[in-house]
C-alpha cells in the first residue's frame, strides 16, 4: 500500500494538534502499511490517519503541515530536518494519486461511449425504421399521386403513355386479368417493364407489339407483382431518396420533385431485380397464367429459364385465354403499330 517497500517502519518527532483551539503537543508519527499513526512520546497511539486521505496544506513549506482529508483542524506538523518522513509522505501521497481513478476520464469515456451509441442508432437503425413506418402509413390515395408524378417525369424521356380510347378497356381487362391496379404502354424509354408506387405498371410498346401471345406481356406484368411482393415499389423510392425524405414524406406528405426526378431516371436505366423462379412461379399460379410462353420470350432456347418452362404451373391445364384474341388485337395497335 504505501510504496516504501525499502522501509519497515519510518517515525518522525512532529507537533500533532487535535482541533484549532487545542495546543500543539510533541508527538512520534509512524507510517505503517496503511495508516500514519500518530503516538505520544510514551508510544500511546492518540489517532491513527488513513494514508490515502491524507493531505498537505502548505505544499513546498516548511514545516511541513498535514491533515486527514476533509478535517484541516487536525494537523501535523513536520519539521524540514525531518527530511526522511516528509519525502517517504510525499512519495506515498504521489504514488497513491496515480492510482487513483479519474472520474473525468471515465466521465468523459461514458459520455462518448453514449454518444457512439446514440450516432449508431441514428445512423444505423434510424433510417430503415423512418422508412418502414413511411411505407407502412402512406395511404393509397399519395402513393398514386407519387406513381403519377414519377409517370410524368418517365414520358417527359420516353414519350407520352399511348393511350387511344379503343384500346383502354382492353388495356384495363389486362389489368384486372394481372391483378395490377393501372396499366401504361410507353412507346420507349425504359427495357421491358417497371412498378411504380401506386400499383401503377409501365410496359414498353414491344411486349404487346412484338408477341402473338398474351402471356409474354402477362408475364412481365406478373414480374413486375412479384417485385412488388418482394419489396415495396414505395420503399424502393425512398431506399434512393435518402433518409431525409422519409422524414418529409411522413411530416409533409410530400417529395421534393429533384428526388422523384433522380429517381425516375434511374428506374428507367437500371436493370430490374431478379426473382427466384418459386417466387415468380407463385404469382404465375394465382393468376393461372402459364409462366412458359414468358420464359421462351426470354430464351428460344429454354436452357436459362428452364424452372420456369419445367415448372410451369399451368402445364397441361385448360386454360382461359389471357385476353380475347379482339382486345389483344386491339393492345397490339396502342400505339399506331
Amino acid at each position: 500500500m504505501t510504496a516504501l517497500t525499502q522501509y519497515d517502519r519510518i517515525e518522525a518527532t512532529g507537533l500533532w494538534r487535535p482541533a484549532p483551539e487545542d495546543q500543539r503537543r510533541e508527538v512520534i508519527a509512524s507510517i505503517g502499511d496503511a495508516t500514519l499513526t500518530i503516538s505520544d512520546l510514551n508510544d500511546r497511539a492518540l489517532t491513527h490517519w488513513s494514508l490515502a486521505a491524507l493531505e498537505r496544506s502548505n505544499p513546498g513549506q516548511f514545516p511541513a503541515i498535514y491533515n486527514p482529508d476533509g478535517d484541516p483542524g487536525e494537523t501535523l506538523e513536520l519539521a524540514e530536518s525531518e527530511t526522511t518522513m516528509i519525502e517517504a509522505i510525499e512519495r506515498l501521497r504521489t504514488a497513491i494519486e496515480r492510482s487513483r481513478p479519474r472520474p473525468g476520464r471515465l466521465r468523459w469515456a461514458s459520455v462518448a461511449a453514449v454518444t457512439l451509441s446514440v450516432a449508431a442508432v441514428l445512423f444505423l437503425w434510424l433510417p430503415g425504421a423512418l422508412q418502414r413506418h413511411a411505407v407502412s402509413v402512406v395511404p393509397d390515395i399519395k402513393r398514386q399521386e407519387i406513381g403519377r408524378r414519377i409517370l410524368d417525369r418517365v414520358e417527359r424521356v420516353a414519350g407520352q403513355a399511348c393511350a387511344p380510347e379503343e384500346a383502354a378497356p382492353a388495356l384495363d381487362r389486362l389489368a384486372q386479368r394481372t391483378g395490377v391496379r393501372r396499366l401504361v404502354v410507353l412507346p420507349g424509354g425504359i427495357a421491358n417493364s417497371l412498378h411504380l408506387p401506386g400499383g401503377i405498371v409501365v410496359l414498353n410498346r414491344t411486349l404487346i407489339e412484338d408477341h402473338e401471345d398474351p402471356a409474354v406481356a402477362a408475364g412481365h406484368i406478373l414480374l413486375e407483382r412479384a417485385r412488388a411482393e418482394a419489396k415495396d415499389p414505395l420503399a424502393e423510392l425512398l431506399d434512393h431518396a435518402g433518409p431525409i425524405a422519409s422524414f418529409r414524406l411522413l411530416t409533409t406528405g410530400q417529395m421534393t420533385p429533384e428526388s422523384l426526378d433522380r429517381y425516375a431516371e434511374t428506374a428507367m436505366s437500371a436493370p430490374r431485380p431478379a426473382l427466384a423462379d418459386d417466387a415468380v412461379l407463385a404469382v404465375f399460379a394465382q393468376a393461372a397464367v402459364p409462366s412458359s410462353p414468358y420464359a421462351y420470350a426470354q430464351d428460344v432456347t429454354g436452357e436459362s429459364v428452364l424452372g420456369l418452362i419445367e415448372a410451369d404451373p399451368m402445364a397441361g391445364r385448360t386454360l382461359e385465354p389471357v385476353l380475347p384474341d379482339r382486345d389483344w388485337i386491339r393492345l397490339q395497335g396502342i400505339c399506331g403499330g
